[in-house]
């Protein structure tokens, strides 16, 4: 991963798809997720509609395909994170796009048998083959963006890959249900489309530029045992406890919305009083809306890895998911009460039970259109929800584990899909009805995200920064991609209010660990946010020794670690708006750890809320300059610490807040 350069700087998320190193590689991958659902879906119409044979009824059909299509991520993930570490993933992937062609060419081989008893095991087989087939891409796809995307691409490149995702789903499934129905012919279609399918995405991934492994990661005897390789890489991303929570949550996300996916059929007809079209409709807008959310993430993230994204998509979540059940409990009687109520109208004995209706009678009832905002607004919460943890998996994970790891995060992600199932299968089996398991979920996502919040405190304070930044303020900032996406440095710069750190928190692509005054940890709000961003707390020399050394020596270990220290080397905030004199405190960091400074001006705070305009008092008169006030951050080039002088250093600072910080970002 390299930081941008400034032909990168202004690029958006669709100038990638122009460009080698992203183009054919997301293309392959959306042809593959298409190529998934088409046949998947074709197949299931088929034995559900079309074809049955005594061994696999119909209400079994899409169960046994799903599972079968899921079995392979859990046996063989951890494998295929190996062998991603291990490979060139180029090489991998064109492998693995051959492989695709040659199980679709026995799928057509199947569509095109005439016997029943051939026909339908030699497509299960290839189900199962093409779980194989998406087990082995999936890790080598993940661990491909970070190796050729720059830090802050990845926000956007993720995005594409997640909205693209979906989109091809959508497709695939639109794609297989319309081919398979073709009278006469539709088998036929079917295979030369699968077919043909995967050939294109072969001839594609021919053109994904190399990806060399980690030498340290090809080193490394391969582990056979799938259990135990597991267990291992679980274990590895547990070395890293934001990596690992990131899992989990993404985990949670797969199983919100495969409760969601699932029911989509059921809650169509039996509540909505809808055909088969209006499934379909509920599908598309679910889709749709995972990629409005994730495409939506560069822009509110400016092209950093922006986990504040998180809680927000975790409100709307919650939020949608809610209404959605107040919004099917308000839909006029006549079939509904007792669908809500998990009785089928027919079953329950409902007198005039209306037909269904198709999408022309259902988005003509006002009603339906606060269910349909609902979906796709809980989805565009969801896309906002996963980008950002995905990045961050990403951006965070080590180089030489980070196919493994996120083989462990697909197994993850089977096992919490599994678990909606059983769930969602329990709670209608006890006469629940489908919007109360939607509920359900989206009270219990309250639940899991306060619980992943409170483990990652980070997630909490980027979302702060994230508001604080585009409501209270609208923030500009130019040169941000001077701040290193990796590796030591020290962040330093003016000292104007009480919420410079969290607003270079929103700047920053990575978390900033600040030396800060000690008094402020007794401030009671102010206290918990900086202890929860990990401050550390500094006093002078003379009041407390003991403080002032530990400061040092953490301020040591933050960057012998490799991670931002953030300074103020005036010490303590302006009263006049005035840049003070610097300090030679900084020098006594430099000195024991030399690592590169990066200088930065804030703009614009001096005179807000949170500054000391008012006798020396922040907050005197909250929002005296309302909402969205602008200000600005200039960052300048890093100075290498040879070069360090307190003076030269403020006259840097100094010269930055003399330039506008313009458009920015």
């Amino acid at each position: 991963m390299t930081d941008p350069t400034p032909e990168t700087a202004d690029r958006g998320q669709f100038d990638l798809l122009r460009q080698r190193r992203f183009g054919p590689f997301f293309w392959t991958q959306f042809l593959g997720a298409a190529n998934d659902n088409l046949f998947k879906f074709a197949f299931t119409v088929l034995v559900t509609y079309q074809l049955q044979v005594a061994w696999l009824p119909p209400s079994l059909a899409g169960l046994a395909i799903g599972a079968l299509f899921i079995l392979p991520f859990v046996l063989f993930s951890a494998t295929s994170g190996q062998l991603s570490d291990r490979m060139d993933k180029a090489v991998l992937m064109r492998t693995v796009k051959a492989l695709e062609v040659a199980i679709m060419a026995l799928a057509a081989w199947g569509f095109l048998a005439e016997a029943p008893d051939l026909k339908v095991p030699l497509l299960l087989a290839c189900v199962g083959l093409m779980g194989l087939h998406s087990t082995l891409f999936g890790p080598a796809k993940y661990a491909y963006l970070p190796q050729h995307l720059e830090a802050r691409e990845l926000t956007g490149g993720n995005a594409l890959v997640e909205s693209g995702t979906f989109i091809a789903i959508l497709l695939g499934n639109l794609a297989g249900g319309l081919l398979i129905a073709l009278p006469g012919v539709g088998q036929t279609a079917v295979a030369v489309a699968c077919l043909g399918v995967a050939v294109a995405g072969w001839a594609t991934a021919r053109r994904i530029p190399a990806s060399p492994p980690d030498a340290a990661a090809r080193a490394e005897p391969m582990n056979w045992n799938p259990l135990s390789e597991t267990w291992r890489n679980l274990r590895l991303a547990h070395r890293h406890p934001v990596v690992f929570r990131s899992l989990l949550g993404i985990s949670w996300m797969w199983f919100f919305g495969a409760v969601f996916l699932a029911q989509f059929p059921s809650f169509a007809r039996d509540v909505l009083r809808g055909d088969a079209h209006v499934a379909s409709l509920l599908l598309v807008l679910f889709s749709v809306g995972i990629g409005l959310g994730s495409l939506a993430c560069e822009r509110l993230s400016r092209r950093q890895v922006e986990i504040g994204l998180v809680p927000l998509g975790a409100i709307g979540m919650s939020v949608f998911a809610i209404d959605l059940w107040f919004a099917a409990r308000g839909l006029p009687a006549g079939g509904v009460a007792a669908a809500v109520a998990g009785v089928p109208p027919e079953v329950a004995g409902v007198a005039a039970v209306p037909a269904l209706m198709d999408v022309g009678a259902f988005l003509a009832r006002p009603a339906h259109w606060r269910i349909c905002v609902d979906l796709l607004l809980l989805a565009a919460s969801a896309g906002l929800y996963s980008v950002p943890m995905y990045a961050l998996i990403q951006l965070r994970a080590p180089a030489s584990h980070r196919a493994r790891i996120i083989a462990a995060n697909n197994i993850l992600n089977a096992l919490f899909m599994i678990v909606s199932a059983l769930g969602a299968g329990a709670l209608l089996s006890a006469g629940f009805g489908v919007v109360d398991v939607f509920l359900a979920v989206g009270l219990l996502n309250v639940l899991v995200a306060g619980g992943v919040f409170r483990l990652v405190p980070e997630y909490l304070l980027r979302f702060l920064a994230f508001m604080l930044t585009r409501l209270v303020y609208r923030l500009r900032v130019a040169g941000g991609g001077h701040i290193p996406a990796e590796g030591p440095a020290v962040l330093v710069a003016n000292h104007v209010s009480y919420v410079d750190a969290i607003v270079l928190m929103a700047a920053s692509p990575r978390p900033v660990r600040f030396l800060m005054d000690h008094r402020i940890f007794a401030v009671p709000v102010a206290g918990w946010i900086f202890r929860a961003a990990r401050a550390i707390p500094i006093a002078p020399q003379a009041e407390s020794p003991e403080i002032y050394a530990r400061a040092f020596d953490e301020a040591a270990r933050v960057l012998e670690e490799g991670d931002l220290l953030g300074v103020f080397p005036e010490g303590a905030i302006t009263r006049d708006g005035q840049l003070q004199p610097f300090r030679p405190g900084l020098m006594k960091i430099l000195q024991r750890t030399p690592v590169p400074v990066v200088p930065a001006a804030l703009q614009g705070l001096w005179g807000s809320s949170f500054s000391r305009i008012d006798g020396g008092r922040a907050l005197a008169r909250p929002l005296r300059r309302g909402l969205f006030s602008r200000i600005g951050l200039r960052v300048g080039p890093a100075v290498a610490p040879k070069d360090v002088r307190p003076e030269t250093l403020q006259a840097t600072v100094e010269a930055l807040l003399r330039q506008p910080v313009g458009p920015g970002r």
